[in-house]
């Protein structure tokens, strides 16, 4: 159970980290990639930042590794803007939820496909 202020931290995280890849960072590598959520530990020390990133899996794993080189910039701009005292540190993981919903639009697309086939007249 995460507490109020947790909470307001992590969205505080994601509209920064967000303003930041679009407007700070100028590498290429990052153009594709969406802030999608953040969880901060109780004491605030350390956030998961889930990211999605449009493209292959190389091109996922590139932009995480392109995030990871930056997250020192970030952490420190982020506690700049958001006048925190102690700066979390950031964690960046893929997320999976939109590749996954794809995968299941896909699937109901195909089934859906399967049953508009021909039907039999109920004369």
């Amino acid at each position: 159970m995460s507490t109020i202020r947790q909470e307001q931290v992590a969205q505080r995280l994601v509209e920064e980290l967000s303003d930041m890849l679009r407007r700070d960072l100028r590498d290429p590598r990052l153009s594709a990639v969406t802030v999608t959520g953040a969880e901060c530990s109780r004491d605030l020390k350390y956030a998961r930042v889930f990211v999605s990133v449009l493209g292959s899996g190389d091109q996922r794993d590139e932009a995480l590794q392109a995030l990871r080189r930056a997250s020192g910039f970030l952490r420190g701009e982020f506690t700049r803007r958001a006048r925190l005292r102690v700066a979390p540190e950031l964690d960046f993981r893929a997320d999976e939820g939109i590749a996954h919903g794809a995968r299941i639009f896909e699937l109901l697309k195909e089934i859906e496909a399967e049953t508009d086939g021909p039907h039999p007249d109920p004369d």
